[in-house]
């Protein structure tokens, strides 16, 4: 019962800051997600530095995943040029070249999981920033949180509808070899409440048609679905629980972005090609 409610305030609390953070004003959202960036390559760190003698620059990876942040930030939001990249494309040059002098056991595993950990990690949610950018006047914030907002909703409320069905009826598994407990039931219980919620948000912004929610909102859980497995699938490589501890009862900030971090490119490629179009 105590670690029940203590999930249960972390997950509320957590919440909390995140909606704030997204809806309130882009300057929160911009905080809040350059905190969640370097906790999240922080944590990747940590997690790989005994596995194959790699020996990541965490520190660094950090701060080169917070600036593309930013600079991803700025640029889609038309307050600056493409050369705000040229500082992330000598990062990136840098981490290969460091290798040279850091006489470490397995250079290419460190090469291989930093840029991974900044595709993964900072990539994946810099590409929140070109989904919440809509095209406006050069110079101008153009920042608007209702897709970054759906997004979200959509996967915790694939997480409650896909743990609901599939803790009652789920007997098919979706995927046994990487998550045992994850059902074909509990697939279909979180979709099905996933697209009902999804023409909530056609009523709130009819511009967008039902059967675009509809597809946005499929897209989001299949890609979401994907992104926790293959979180799952790193976690037993490395042969870890979870990714971390630092939200208590949920583990770390891995495990709670895990299907984010797929959903958010995904859901930018569907948002370009079918909505903006």
């Amino acid at each position: 019962m105590k670690n029940l409610i203590i999930r249960a305030l972390t997950g509320i609390i957590f919440v909390v800051v995140l909606v704030s953070a997204i809806c309130i004003h882009p300057i929160f959202f911009l905080i809040l997600f350059c905190i969640i960036t370097g906790l999240t390559l922080w944590e990747f760190g940590s997690l790989v530095k005994h596995y194959e003698n790699a020996n990541l620059q965490r520190a660094v990876n950090v701060l080169g995943g917070v600036y593309l942040f930013i600079a991803t930030f700025v640029y889609a939001n038309g307050l600056t040029d493409g050369k705000i990249f040229l500082p992330y494309l000598l990062f990136i040059m840098l981490t290969m070249i460091a290798e040279l002098y850091y006489k470490a056991p397995n250079p290419i595993n460190n090469w291989a999981f930093t840029l991974f950990a900044q595709i993964y990690c900072a990539g994946s949610f810099s590409m929140l920033n070109f989904i919440g950018a809509e095209p406006g006047t050069p110079g101008v914030m153009s920042y608007t949180p209702l897709f970054i907002m759906a997004i979200f909703i959509f996967v915790w409320l694939d997480d409650t509808g896909a743990y609901l069905v599939g803790s009652l009826i789920g007997k098919r598994k979706l995927f046994e070899r990487i998550s045992p407990k994850k059902s074909w039931e509990g697939f279909f219980g979180g979709l099905i409440l996933v697209l009902a919620s999804s023409q909530a948000f056609a009523w709130f912004a009819p511009e967008i048609s039902r059967l675009n929610w509809l597809g946005l909102a499929t897209t989001v859980v299949l890609f979401g679905t994907w992104g926790d497995l293959i979180e799952s699938l790193l976690k037993r490589t490395l042969g870890v629980k979870d990714s971390g501890h630092i939200l208590p009862g949920h583990g770390g900030m891995l495990d709670r972005f895990d299907s984010v971090m797929l959903a958010v490119p995904a859901s930018y490629i569907y948002i370009e090609l079918f909505i903006r179009n």
